[in-house]
Protein backbone atom coordinates (compact mmCIF):
# COMPACT_ATOMS: atom_id res chain seq x y z
CA UNK A 1 0.00 0.00 0.00
CA UNK A 2 1.40 3.41 -0.95
CA UNK A 3 1.54 6.43 1.34
CA UNK A 4 -1.07 8.16 -0.77
CA UNK A 5 -3.41 5.16 -0.45
CA UNK A 6 -2.91 5.05 3.31
CA UNK A 7 -3.63 8.75 3.43
CA UNK A 8 -6.90 8.34 1.57
CA UNK A 9 -7.82 5.30 3.70
CA UNK A 10 -7.48 7.56 6.75
CA UNK A 11 -10.67 9.40 5.68
CA UNK A 12 -8.84 12.41 4.29
CA UNK A 13 -9.59 14.07 0.92
CA UNK A 14 -7.64 12.65 -1.98
CA UNK A 15 -4.80 14.95 -3.09
CA UNK A 16 -5.51 16.94 -6.23
CA UNK A 17 -3.42 16.13 -9.28
CA UNK A 18 -1.90 19.65 -9.28
CA UNK A 19 -0.62 18.99 -5.76
CA UNK A 20 1.78 16.38 -7.12
CA UNK A 21 3.99 19.01 -8.72
CA UNK A 22 7.52 19.31 -7.36
CA UNK A 23 8.21 21.97 -4.73
CA UNK A 24 10.47 24.45 -6.55
CA UNK A 25 9.69 27.79 -4.92
CA UNK A 26 9.96 29.27 -1.45
CA UNK A 27 8.49 32.43 0.05
CA UNK A 28 10.55 34.30 2.64
CA UNK A 29 8.46 36.99 4.40
CA UNK A 30 10.84 39.84 5.28
CA UNK A 31 8.63 42.92 5.57
CA UNK A 32 8.34 43.05 9.37
CA UNK A 33 9.56 46.06 11.32
CA UNK A 34 11.74 44.08 13.72
CA UNK A 35 10.58 45.97 16.78
CA UNK A 36 11.86 43.27 19.16
CA UNK A 37 15.40 44.27 18.18
CA UNK A 38 15.20 48.04 18.46
CA UNK A 39 17.34 50.11 18.32
CA UNK A 40 19.47 47.77 16.15
CA UNK A 41 16.67 47.55 13.57
CA UNK A 42 15.88 51.26 13.41
CA UNK A 43 17.85 51.66 10.18
CA UNK A 44 18.52 48.08 9.03
CA UNK A 45 16.31 45.05 8.43
CA UNK A 46 16.23 42.46 11.22
CA UNK A 47 16.85 39.81 8.54
CA UNK A 48 20.28 41.38 7.92
CA UNK A 49 21.43 41.15 11.54
CA UNK A 50 24.56 39.00 11.50
CA UNK A 51 24.82 35.65 13.27
CA UNK A 52 28.55 34.85 13.41
CA UNK A 53 29.53 35.82 9.85
CA UNK A 54 26.31 35.77 7.81
CA UNK A 55 23.03 37.69 7.92
CA UNK A 56 20.10 35.64 9.16
CA UNK A 57 18.35 35.60 5.80
CA UNK A 58 21.38 34.01 4.14
CA UNK A 59 21.17 31.01 6.47
CA UNK A 60 17.54 30.62 5.44
CA UNK A 61 18.34 30.98 1.72
CA UNK A 62 21.05 28.33 2.07
CA UNK A 63 18.51 26.00 3.70
CA UNK A 64 16.28 26.53 0.66
CA UNK A 65 19.08 25.60 -1.74
CA UNK A 66 20.00 22.52 0.32
CA UNK A 67 16.31 21.48 0.14
CA UNK A 68 16.19 21.64 -3.66
CA UNK A 69 14.44 25.01 -3.96
CA UNK A 70 15.19 26.74 -7.27
CA UNK A 71 13.41 30.09 -6.85
CA UNK A 72 13.19 32.21 -3.70
CA UNK A 73 10.56 34.94 -3.43
CA UNK A 74 11.38 37.50 -0.75
CA UNK A 75 8.50 39.67 0.47
CA UNK A 76 10.02 42.99 1.49
CA UNK A 77 8.81 46.34 2.74
CA UNK A 78 10.04 49.88 3.21
CA UNK A 79 13.71 50.13 4.18
CA UNK A 80 14.64 46.61 3.05
CA UNK A 81 16.88 47.47 0.09
CA UNK A 82 19.95 45.99 1.77
CA UNK A 83 18.38 42.52 1.41
CA UNK A 84 18.20 42.97 -2.35
CA UNK A 85 21.75 44.33 -2.43
CA UNK A 86 23.03 41.34 -0.45
CA UNK A 87 21.80 38.80 -3.01
CA UNK A 88 22.77 40.97 -6.02
CA UNK A 89 26.04 41.07 -7.91
CA UNK A 90 28.75 43.33 -6.44
CA UNK A 91 31.14 44.13 -9.30
CA UNK A 92 32.93 46.98 -7.51
CA UNK A 93 33.62 44.81 -4.46
CA UNK A 94 34.67 41.90 -6.68
CA UNK A 95 37.15 44.08 -8.60
CA UNK A 96 38.58 45.38 -5.33
CA UNK A 97 39.07 41.86 -3.99
CA UNK A 98 40.54 40.73 -7.30
CA UNK A 99 43.07 43.56 -7.25
CA UNK A 100 44.06 42.49 -3.73
CA UNK A 101 44.40 38.84 -4.79
CA UNK A 102 41.71 37.69 -2.35
CA UNK A 103 40.28 34.83 -4.40
CA UNK A 104 38.61 33.06 -1.49
CA UNK A 105 36.67 36.18 -0.58
CA UNK A 106 35.68 36.73 -4.23
CA UNK A 107 34.21 33.22 -4.26
CA UNK A 108 32.24 33.93 -1.06
CA UNK A 109 30.74 37.09 -2.57
CA UNK A 110 29.91 35.47 -5.92
CA UNK A 111 28.39 32.39 -4.35
CA UNK A 112 25.83 34.55 -2.55
CA UNK A 113 24.56 36.13 -5.77
CA UNK A 114 24.72 32.89 -7.78
CA UNK A 115 23.24 30.40 -5.30
CA UNK A 116 19.60 30.67 -6.42
CA UNK A 117 17.12 32.73 -8.44
CA UNK A 118 15.67 35.48 -6.23
CA UNK A 119 12.59 37.62 -6.90
CA UNK A 120 11.10 40.37 -4.77
CA UNK A 121 7.64 41.70 -4.10
CA UNK A 122 6.44 44.39 -1.70
CA UNK A 123 4.10 44.17 1.26
CA UNK A 124 3.10 47.82 1.44
CA UNK A 125 1.60 47.58 4.92
CA UNK A 126 2.47 45.24 7.83
CA UNK A 127 -0.81 43.33 7.74
CA UNK A 128 0.40 40.02 9.11
CA UNK A 129 2.24 36.89 8.03
CA UNK A 130 -0.76 35.55 6.13
CA UNK A 131 -1.00 38.76 4.13
CA UNK A 132 2.74 38.63 3.37
CA UNK A 133 2.34 35.13 1.92
CA UNK A 134 -0.71 36.25 -0.08
CA UNK A 135 1.32 39.09 -1.59
CA UNK A 136 3.53 36.44 -3.23
CA UNK A 137 0.59 34.71 -4.94
CA UNK A 138 1.30 35.89 -8.49
CA UNK A 139 4.97 34.92 -8.29
CA UNK A 140 4.24 31.49 -6.80
CA UNK A 141 1.50 30.65 -9.29
CA UNK A 142 -0.46 27.40 -9.22
CA UNK A 143 2.13 25.17 -7.59
CA UNK A 144 3.16 24.02 -4.12
CA UNK A 145 5.73 26.11 -2.28
CA UNK A 146 7.66 26.41 0.95
CA UNK A 147 7.47 29.25 3.45
CA UNK A 148 10.44 29.98 5.72
CA UNK A 149 10.53 32.64 8.42
CA UNK A 150 13.73 34.62 8.04
CA UNK A 151 14.51 34.92 11.74
CA UNK A 152 14.14 31.21 12.55
CA UNK A 153 17.42 29.40 11.99
CA UNK A 154 17.49 25.59 11.79
CA UNK A 155 21.04 24.47 10.98
CA UNK A 156 21.98 20.90 10.17
CA UNK A 157 22.68 18.44 7.39
CA UNK A 158 19.02 17.37 7.15
CA UNK A 159 17.17 20.65 6.38
CA UNK A 160 13.78 21.02 8.02
CA UNK A 161 12.36 22.31 4.73
CA UNK A 162 13.56 19.20 2.89
CA UNK A 163 11.89 17.02 5.53
CA UNK A 164 8.58 18.77 4.84
CA UNK A 165 9.05 18.50 1.09
CA UNK A 166 9.54 14.76 1.53
CA UNK A 167 6.18 14.56 3.34
CA UNK A 168 4.45 16.61 0.65
CA UNK A 169 5.90 14.67 -2.25
CA UNK A 170 5.00 11.35 -0.58
CA UNK A 171 1.39 12.29 0.22
CA UNK A 172 0.39 15.27 -1.94
CA UNK A 173 -0.68 17.19 1.17
CA UNK A 174 0.75 20.26 2.89
CA UNK A 175 2.96 19.90 5.96
CA UNK A 176 4.26 22.20 8.69
CA UNK A 177 7.20 21.74 11.05
CA UNK A 178 6.49 21.50 14.77
CA UNK A 179 8.59 20.97 17.88
CA UNK A 180 7.92 20.33 21.54
CA UNK A 181 8.05 23.36 23.83
CA UNK A 182 7.57 23.63 27.61
CA UNK A 183 3.88 23.69 28.45
CA UNK A 184 4.27 27.03 30.28
CA UNK A 185 5.48 28.65 27.03
CA UNK A 186 2.60 27.66 24.73
CA UNK A 187 1.26 31.23 24.92
CA UNK A 188 4.22 32.30 22.77
CA UNK A 189 3.47 30.02 19.80
CA UNK A 190 0.89 28.67 17.43
CA UNK A 191 0.03 25.22 18.83
CA UNK A 192 -1.09 22.13 16.94
CA UNK A 193 -4.03 19.93 17.85
CA UNK A 194 -3.15 16.72 16.05
CA UNK A 195 -3.54 12.97 16.10
CA UNK A 196 -0.73 10.52 15.33
CA UNK A 197 -0.65 9.23 11.75
CA UNK A 198 2.46 7.03 11.79
CA UNK A 199 2.99 6.48 8.07
CA UNK A 200 6.39 5.17 6.96
CA UNK A 201 9.06 6.43 6.75
CA UNK A 202 8.02 9.27 9.08
CA UNK A 203 6.68 7.09 11.88
CA UNK A 204 5.42 8.70 15.09
CA UNK A 205 6.79 12.09 14.03
CA UNK A 206 3.86 12.60 11.62
CA UNK A 207 0.50 13.89 12.86
CA UNK A 208 -2.75 14.73 11.14
CA UNK A 209 -3.80 18.25 12.12
CA UNK A 210 -7.29 18.62 13.56
CA UNK A 211 -6.92 22.27 14.51
CA UNK A 212 -4.42 25.05 15.15
CA UNK A 213 -4.59 27.45 18.09
CA UNK A 214 -2.71 30.74 18.13
CA UNK A 215 -0.85 31.42 21.42
CA UNK A 216 -3.13 29.54 23.83
CA UNK A 217 -2.74 29.77 27.61
CA UNK A 218 -0.99 26.69 29.02
CA UNK A 219 -4.17 25.29 30.54
CA UNK A 220 -6.03 25.71 27.23
CA UNK A 221 -3.36 24.40 24.86
CA UNK A 222 -4.33 21.18 23.03
CA UNK A 223 -0.68 20.04 23.06
CA UNK A 224 2.84 21.36 23.50
CA UNK A 225 3.69 21.06 19.80
CA UNK A 226 4.58 24.51 18.49
CA UNK A 227 4.70 25.70 14.87
CA UNK A 228 8.36 26.30 14.11
CA UNK A 229 8.49 28.62 11.08
CA UNK A 230 8.78 26.12 8.22
CA UNK A 231 5.83 25.25 5.97
CA UNK A 232 5.21 23.46 2.68
CA UNK A 233 1.80 24.42 1.35
CA UNK A 234 -0.37 23.74 -1.72
CA UNK A 235 -1.57 26.65 -3.87
CA UNK A 236 -5.02 26.20 -2.28
CA UNK A 237 -3.66 28.15 0.70
CA UNK A 238 -4.10 31.36 -1.30
CA UNK A 239 -7.85 30.83 -1.56
CA UNK A 240 -7.91 30.13 2.18
CA UNK A 241 -5.98 33.35 2.85
CA UNK A 242 -8.39 35.35 0.70
CA UNK A 243 -11.25 34.01 2.85
CA UNK A 244 -9.46 34.68 6.13
CA UNK A 245 -10.82 37.65 8.05
CA UNK A 246 -8.38 40.03 9.73
CA UNK A 247 -7.80 39.32 13.38
CA UNK A 248 -6.21 41.35 16.16
CA UNK A 249 -4.55 44.51 14.88
CA UNK A 250 -6.22 44.07 11.50
CA UNK A 251 -3.69 41.38 10.53
CA UNK A 252 -4.35 38.32 8.39
CA UNK A 253 -2.84 35.33 10.17
CA UNK A 254 -1.36 32.39 8.30
CA UNK A 255 -2.45 30.13 11.16
CA UNK A 256 -6.12 31.04 10.56
CA UNK A 257 -5.82 30.20 6.86
CA UNK A 258 -4.13 26.90 7.66
CA UNK A 259 -7.06 26.00 9.92
CA UNK A 260 -9.30 26.29 6.87
CA UNK A 261 -6.85 24.30 4.77
CA UNK A 262 -6.61 21.54 7.38
CA UNK A 263 -10.40 21.13 7.48
CA UNK A 264 -10.94 21.27 3.72
CA UNK A 265 -7.90 19.52 2.24
CA UNK A 266 -5.93 18.07 5.14
CA UNK A 267 -2.63 19.21 6.62
CA UNK A 268 0.22 17.34 8.28
CA UNK A 269 2.37 18.31 11.23
CA UNK A 270 5.88 16.86 11.26
CA UNK A 271 7.99 16.79 14.41
CA UNK A 272 11.11 17.63 12.46
CA UNK A 273 14.61 16.41 13.24
CA UNK A 274 16.79 19.32 14.33
CA UNK A 275 17.07 22.33 16.63
CA UNK A 276 15.69 25.79 15.89
CA UNK A 277 16.83 29.20 17.08
CA UNK A 278 14.47 32.16 17.23
CA UNK A 279 17.03 34.74 16.14
CA UNK A 280 14.30 37.40 16.12
CA UNK A 281 14.40 37.24 19.92
CA UNK A 282 17.42 38.70 21.74
CA UNK A 283 18.10 35.61 23.85
CA UNK A 284 17.51 33.32 20.87
CA UNK A 285 19.88 35.46 18.83
CA UNK A 286 22.59 35.06 21.44
CA UNK A 287 22.05 31.29 21.63
CA UNK A 288 22.25 31.02 17.83
CA UNK A 289 25.43 33.08 17.75
CA UNK A 290 27.15 30.96 20.40
CA UNK A 291 26.09 27.56 19.08
CA UNK A 292 26.72 28.33 15.42
CA UNK A 293 30.01 29.92 16.41
CA UNK A 294 31.03 26.67 18.09
CA UNK A 295 30.30 24.83 14.83
CA UNK A 296 32.48 27.17 12.76
CA UNK A 297 35.42 25.19 11.35
CA UNK A 298 37.68 28.25 11.31
CA UNK A 299 37.54 29.25 14.98
CA UNK A 300 34.98 26.99 16.70
CA UNK A 301 37.57 25.08 18.75
CA UNK A 302 39.28 28.26 19.94
CA UNK A 303 35.88 29.80 20.77
CA UNK A 304 34.96 26.73 22.84
CA UNK A 305 38.21 27.06 24.80
CA UNK A 306 37.43 30.72 25.45
CA UNK A 307 33.92 29.95 26.71
CA UNK A 308 35.28 27.30 29.09
CA UNK A 309 37.76 29.86 30.46
CA UNK A 310 35.05 32.29 31.52
CA UNK A 311 34.57 32.64 35.26
CA UNK A 312 30.78 32.61 35.52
Amino acid sequence: MTLETQYQDANQPAPASSARRRVRKAVLPAAGLGTRFLPATKAQPKEMLTVVDKPQIQYVAEECVASGIEHIIIVTGKGKHSIEDHFDNAPVLERFLEDKGKKDQIDVVRNISNMVQVSYTRQKEPLGLGHAVLVAKDLVGDEPFAVLLGDVLIPGDNPATKQLIDVYEATGTGAIAVEEVPRERTHLYGIVDGEPAPLPPFGERLLRIRDLVEKPKPDQAPSNLAITGRYVLPPAIFDCLERTKPGAGGEIQLTDAMRILAKEAGLWALIYEGISYDAGDKLGFLKATVELGLLNPEFGAEFRTYLKSLKL
